[in-house]
Order: structure tokens, then sequence, then C-alpha cells
């Protein structure tokens, strides 16, 4: 006699997104507002291409840039379950058919839970995450990340990060990063140039040509460090 064999559920993963406050993103798309809720993409479109599905970064890793909310103060970040064999990548972004929401929150909240329910999460930069180490410390965010680490750290951001460190740290954030550097540290921007098709990086050194211990800096039009 055959011997039936147990159907296995599909692998699934965590995905991180934004919303507008009211829960709506791009295109008007309203998203439930219960933990818990299935929601599924009535114009799923398994193609690679931007459109039809849900979207979002997969483990919390990507581009900020994707997202239209996520420079909004009282923007909501979701962190959404999804089945993995599903999920078509976008570059920078995934989509998928459904989702189940498991967390409605803020930028720290939704990407704590995303931290302490996906494991995969610990090893890449994830978007807007608040991370603090102690001296050595190596630390990596992705955009729109927080990141403060001790004497001597290694402290990585993408765009538009915040970054702290203590002495002879060495601090890299993207463009429109904010890095704070203790004495001895070395600051560096990546930059895209347009005119060599490659990014560039901007460094910096506390304690020569008036960058200070303490202070934060920016990198401006002109590729210099100021004030930020």
């Amino acid at each position: 006699m055959a011997t039936k064999k147990k159907l296995q559920a599909p692998e699934t993963a965590l995905v991180l997104r934004t919303c507008f406050a009211d829960l709506t993103s791009y295109g008007g798309f309203q998203w439930p507002d219960e933990v818990s809720s299935v929601v599924e993409f009535a114009d799923w479109n398994p193609e690679a291409v931007c459109g039809g599905g849900g979207h979002g970064w997969l483990f919390g890793q990507g581009d900020a840039g994707a997202s239209s909310s996520i420079g909004i103060a009282d923007a909501k970040w979701l962190v959404v379950e999804v089945p993995l064999p599903s999920v078509v990548a976008l570059g920078g972004k995934v989509k998928f058919p459904s989702c189940i929401i498991r967390h409605i929150g803020d930028k720290t909240s939704a990407t704590q839970y995303l931290l302490e329910h996906e494991v995969r999460a610990a090893s890449v930069a994830v978007i807007g995450i608040t991370l603090t180490g102690g001296d050595r410390s190596t630390l990596t965010g992705g955009d729109d990340s927080t990141l403060t680490g001790g004497n001597r750290s290694t402290l990585t951001g993408g765009y538009g990060s915040t970054i702290t460190g203590g002495y002879g740290s060495t601090i890299t954030g993207g463009v429109d990063s904010t890095l704070t550097g203790g004495d001895k540290s070395e600051l560096r921007i990546r930059k895209w140039c347009s005119k060599s098709e490659r990014y560039r990086t901007h460094q910096a050194y506390v304690g020569e040509n008036g960058i200070q211990a303490g202070l934060a800096y920016r990198l401006d039009e002109g590729n210099k460090f100021v004030e930020a």
C-alpha cells in the first residue's frame, strides 16, 4: 500500500517596507491596520518588472530610494511574512503575490522586530536600523541607518545615515549621510560620479584641515566636508 507523503509548507521570509501615515502605498493601495492580516494582490505579475504585487526589502536589505514614503516623519513601517519561493527580485527591492502582516510601527520598532524574528537580517545591511556598539565594534547598516560605536570602531552606513564613532574610528557613509568622529578618526563618504560612471570615496581626517572631533560633517556639492 502506497504511503502518502506529507506536503511541507513553503519556506517563508520577512520583508521590510514603508507606507504613508494612513497605511497607503504608491498607487493608493490601502494596507490593513491589523497585525496578522492576510494581504493578496489581485494585480500580481510574476515577471521581473516593477509593479504587479506587493513590494519591499527582503530581510530588510535593499535600496531606500525604492520607497516614496521612507523619508516622511510619520511613515508607517511594516514587516510582512512572504512565501520565499514566490519572491521576485527587482534590484534594490523584491515583490511578492501575498503576505501576512507581522508588525506595524515606526522605523525603530520595525527594524528591531525584523532582527529578532528574521535570522538572515543579522547578516545584511538593514535599512533604517539603529545599532550601538562598544569599543572596537564593527557595525553595518543600510540606507537611513543610525550607527554609534566606541573607540576604534568600524562603522558603515548607506545613503542618508547618521554615524558616530569614538577615538580612532573608521566611519563610512553614503550620500547625504552625517558623520561624527573622535580624535584620529577617518571619515569617508561614497558618492556616485556621473563623469567617470563609478562611485568615488571622499575622505577627511579628524584633526586635519579643520575637521574637529565631536562635530557632525556632511559632503557638500563641491565634495568638501562641511559641518552638518
